[in-house]
């Protein structure tokens, strides 16, 4: 399954906000890693509850298989300007 094709117009609404979605899994478990560019605007991520609710929808799978990275989970970030 091509995941990237189901999620181009959060993927294009999350770039103009500054942000890079890549989405890596199988029929199991989904991986979203949303990284952060220099311009990233901070406030405009919303909660990943609702992300999750989000990709499930158009992604076909249950939320519960969905993991999801911020930027603020991974290592090294020291946040963005707004």
């Amino acid at each position: 399954m091509n995941y990237s094709e189901r999620t181009v117009a959060l993927a294009q609404t999350l770039e103009a906000d500054g942000y890079h979605m890549a989405i890596d899994g199988d029929d199991a478990r989904v991986s979203v890693v949303i990284t952060a560019g220099p311009d990233a605007c901070e406030d405009c991520l919303v909660p990943k509850d609702l992300m999750r609710g989000i990709l499930s929808n158009a992604l076909g799978v249950p939320g519960e298989a969905i993991e999801i990275t911020y930027p603020v989970d991974l290592p090294g970030y020291s946040g963005g300007t707004h």
